[in-house]
């Protein structure tokens, strides 16, 4: 099995895609219309999208994963042989499948699958049922390393592989949000608002707050002051080498419907700590470097999963993000003066921008740039802030594109 880990990035826009780039992952994944597991998210591409995500992942010498990891129906049979041809006609790496009439087209047209999350593989028996159609297999969710670790043993030691002749690859998540279902077979979305999560259209009911009721005293009590169906996001990096240890060769990051800043402050933290663990440097000192920066961006507070053997969740303590930056919109980038290194921006919110205040700049084209702001300019005048209505400029030190959009990054004030 090879040594070489592949860091697996979220991808639901093109300013995450340039940021996935940017931070150094090894293979992106995204989802096109209605057939995968965010299809209801803002953050989602059409098959209008591939051939330019594929053309712009191929320069960047990365491999573009296709989710099609939705429970199929027989009229969604044509929509989905016409999305794996599509995929194969402009160089898909891989699909990412769970239903077997997406496993066994894509197999039959040449397209390499992997085996998705909702397949829930946790045995070895599974691993060589699949191995006939796949080359890579994410293991369910709620297995601990130890099992992990049995299983890539096995595949080592009876030599499983897949089409491609190689010995199949396991893959676990590594980072970001987990569902109170485990390894995704949730029905409460569906039973309340007929929106299945199995269909990519939860509406994260679990993600509230909850009163439970007496019926008999009509006593109403808010249990534990917890989220008691939304857990805390998952964190490996602070145990990132036992997973190594186990014979895992993808991690998979969580959040194609994320910024693009939490994909590129993600990758490139988990980036870091694979190379650290190679040359000998992953030490407690990074973990906390790596884990504080991994809290500037959404989260809903971090824990280890199942992969240590625990056998509960641990549970939100509030609502929403628990990330301790936040990014306040200012405007637009309207201009780029590439010879001297300026950009020209039109402040569009009634916010104030000074010299010394982190902006970041998000973009198609440039991804993300994060920079403190030395100097600020009316016209040809450095001024002490810039308001609403203000076209101003200030010094870059990468190119920046017109359209891009501007932030001011705050520091968050913990209320707890």
């Amino acid at each position: 099995m090879q040594d070489k880990i592949e860091i697996m990035a979220p991808v639901g826009s093109y300013e995450s895609l340039r940021a996935a780039i940017q931070a150094g992952a090894d293979a992106v994944y995204f989802g096109i219309g209605n057939l995968n597991m965010r299809s209801r998210s803002a953050a989602n591409f059409t098959i209008d999208d591939l051939e330019k995500i594929c053309s712009i992942a191929k320069q960047a010498g990365i491999r573009t994963y296709l989710t099609l990891n939705t429970i199929i129906y027989n009229h969604e049979l044509d929509e989905m042989r016409q999305l794996v041809d599509a995929a194969k006609r402009v160089g898909v790496s891989a699909i990412i499948a769970s239903d077997m009439a997406v496993i066994t087209y894509a197999r039959s047209v040449g397209v390499e699958v992997h085996i998705s999350t909702q397949c829930n593989i946790s045995n070895t028996e599974a691993v060589r049922f699949f191995s006939q159609w796949a080359d890579v297999m994410v293991t369910a969710r709620e297995l601990p390393l130890r099992q992990v670790a049995e299983i890539t043993q096995y595949i080592r030691d009876n030599d499983i592989r897949g089409p491609k002749g190689e010995l199949v690859q396991i893959e676990v998540f590594a980072h970001g949000a987990l569902c109170m279902s485990v390894s995704g077979k949730c029905y409460l979305s569906l039973d309340n608002y007929n929106y299945s999560a199995n269909r990519g259209a939860c509406l994260q009911l679990c993600r509230r707050e909850y009163l439970v009721k007496d019926l008999e005293s009509d006593i109403e009590l808010v249990v534990d002051n917890k989220y008691i169906m939304s857990p805390k996001d998952l964190c490996t990096i602070d145990f990132l080498d036992k997973i190594v240890k186990a014979g895992v060769r993808v991690l998979k990051i969580e959040g194609r419907g994320r910024s693009a800043d939490y994909v590129k402050t993600v990758v490139e933290c988990y980036k870091e700590a694979v190379a650290a663990i190679a040359d000998g440097s992953y030490t407690q000192e990074r973990i906390a470097g790596w884990k504080q920066r991994l809290s500037t961006v959404f989260n809903r507070g971090f824990w280890d999963g199942y992969y240590m053997g625990r056998k509960m969740g641990e549970w939100t303590e509030r609502y929403g993000s628990q990330a301790t930056e936040n990014k306040v919109y200012l405007g637009l980038i309207k201009n780029y003066f590439n010879r001297i290194g300026v950009a020209e921006a039109q402040m569009q919110t009634a916010e104030v921008l000074r010299p010394g205040d982190e902006v970041m700049v998000i973009g198609e084209t440039t991804g993300v740039y994060r920079a403190t702001v030395e100097e600020l300019r009316l016209e040809r005048d450095p001024v002490a802030e810039v308001q609403q209505g203000d076209r101003f400029s200030f010094a870059t030190t990468e190119q920046l594109h017109r359209g891009d959009k501007l932030y001011r990054v705050d520091t968050v004030a913990d209320e707890f």
